[in-house]
């Protein structure tokens, strides 16, 4: 499907009175490019030029600043860092709002995505030839080198040189841990990979993994915000985790950590790292221990949320209703095995259209009822409406939207292309197949609002009830492509790729976006 560009705002759509006139115009659309809108409005709510313009805004006289409820004074002391994958084109929307109060800045940012932005003609998201803002491109493969400890050190060094008098803006997104791997001496980078290899290797968590990781660094766990003191920080995050923990983004650099050294020790201990440990880490887990100061805190910091999957789908909650939707917002936080959020889309899909083709008679529930409610229970999604969504379904007299959005995982066990969000749209596929859904038309869609999926230029992809039939009169397993993880070739070759959603680097990311559409025909 030709895709129009994500950075085009849209006119203002104001949603349509429930009834006959919105109904015409949900049915007067083909579902595939229904979603297609709907996504673009999904990634159009969080780019970054947008975002920077709802939350910062410097005042007429140009003596303050205003972000949100707060306001700070403008007197030639405004600076910048940032890190991740983002950040090039919220740095440049910085910038270009702040003009000449901006003293000076240093960001890092990927390998390489300089010259992507350049290629894919998203110019307004690149920095002016004289930009006060100093670039680092580094942690290639998102893991953590040379460049991106460069980086991280003139960071610290730009925070450490401020005074009280001082403001410090700092952007933040996903892929900002790699981007500000800064070791406290003795420790070298080698040996903090090294750990964290080793803890990842034996079954840590992410949450123990950032713990040993802000332990043993001197930017991470609120270090930044440490070193910037007295100056006053405010952290402007783009959440790419469920939840939007700020103390988890980027390994919270400006939160202050709530773990002790013990904390470590019984991460190691339980491992069994404790012994094996290298001089260095023992050396840094010890003086930490000794501190007299004790943890530190962040009183001068002001972390705010910018951008988040939730505020996307609100945004396409919007647009899906200006197109006549009855739309309902699932969860922001869905996660857990792919295989088994494809079951959970499908049964709901199979419930949702029962219940909307049957006039909203209610019944006794039947087995896929209860088992879409086992699968919800097993997933476990801490903020799940599906009560909800069923109830707006049965009371709908016409076309449906449930949104949600998250991070499923893959479980990698072949050797093809392809990523969560086909990987997920082609499971979901496969299960609608399985029963009928009765004189309903459904589409899923599943597409990553970074606008790429995997190691694939498609950013997701959609499919029917229809998509066994459709690859069986192309000659095309399903179950060969998924058990090679082989999603995004498998749809090259279905209907000559028009079910993959190609939109480009989109300069942001807040997870992926699932859309389930239902039409009574």
């Amino acid at each position: 499907m030709a895709s129009a560009l994500l950075g085009l705002a849209r006119a203002p759509v104001r949603p349509l009175p429930w009834g006959g006139l919105a109904a015409r115009l949900a049915s007067s659309m083909a579902l595939p490019e229904q979603a297609q809108q709907l996504f673009e409005s999904a990634v159009s709510a969080v780019l970054p030029g947008p975002m920077l313009h709802r939350v910062l805004v410097v005042d007429p006289s140009g003596k303050q600043l205003k972000v949100r409820d707060r306001s700070f004074h403008l007197r030639n002391n405004l600076y910048l860092v940032g890190f991740g994958k983002a950040v090039l084109g919220m740095a440049a929307a910085a910038e270009e709002l702040l003009g000449q109060h901006l003293v000076q800045g240093v960001i890092s940012v990927p390998r390489g995505i300089r010259a992507a932005v350049e290629l894919a003609g998203k110019h307004e998201m690149l920095l002016k030839p004289h930009s006060r803002i100093q670039v680092f491109e580094g942690a290639e493969n998102n893991l953590p080198d040379r460049d991106a400890l460069r980086a991280s050190l003139a960071i610290r060094q730009l925070a450490e040189g401020l005074t009280a008098d001082d403001l410090l803006l700092v952007l933040i997104s996903g892929g900002g841990s790699a981007l500000l791997p800064a070791p406290i001496p003795p420790v070298t980078l080698e040996e903090k990979q090294m750990l964290t290899k080793l803890l990842a290797a034996r079954g840590a968590t992410i949450q123990e993994l950032n713990t040993i990781r802000k332990a043993l660094s001197q930017l991470k766990g609120g270090g930044l915000a440490q070193a910037a003191y007295p100056a006053q920080v405010v952290s402007l995050i783009l959440s790419d985790v469920v939840g939007d923990p700020v103390e988890v983004i980027a390994s919270g650099p400006t939160v202050a950590s709530s773990h002790s050294v013990q904390d470590c020790l019984h991460i190691l201990t339980r491992y069994g790292l404790r012994a094996a440990l290298p001089r260095s880490v023992k050396t840094v887990l010890a003086r930490a221990d000794s501190n007299p100061r004790g943890p530190h805190t962040c009183g001068h910091v002001l972390n705010v949320v910018i951008g988040s999957n939730q505020l996307a789908l609100a945004e396409t909650q919007r647009q899906a209703e200006a197109l006549g939707f009855r739309a309902v917002v699932l969860s922001a936080a869905v996660q857990g095995n792919v295989r088994t959020v494809a079951q959970f889309y499908a049964l709901l899909a199979l419930e949702a259209g029962a219940r909307l083709t049957s006039a909203g008679a209610a019944g006794a529930p039947g087995a896929e009822d209860r088992e879409l409610h086992q699968l919800a229970a097993e997933l476990q999604l801490p903020d799940l409406r599906l009560l909800e969504a069923l109830e707006a379904v049965a009371g709908a007299r016409g076309p449906v939207c449930l949104l949600a959005g998250g991070e499923p995982t893959v479980q990698l066990q072949g050797s093809g292309r392809g990523g969560r969000n086909q990987e997920l749209a082609l499971r979901v596929g496969v299960e609608l197949g399985r029963q009928p859904l009765g004189p309903v038309d459904v589409l899923f869609f599943s597409g990553g609002t970074d606008g790429q999926d995997g190691p694939t230029e498609a950013a997701g992809a959609w499919v029917t009830a229809e998509l066994a039939s459709q690859a069986a009169a192309e000659g095309l397993d399903p179950a060969a492509f998924m058990a090679e993880n082989d999603s995004h070739t498998f749809f090259c070759r279905l209907q000559g790729g028009t079910h993959l959603q190609y939109s480009g680097l989109t300069g942001t990311n807040v997870m992926d976006t699932h859309f389930l559409l239902l039409r009574p025909r």
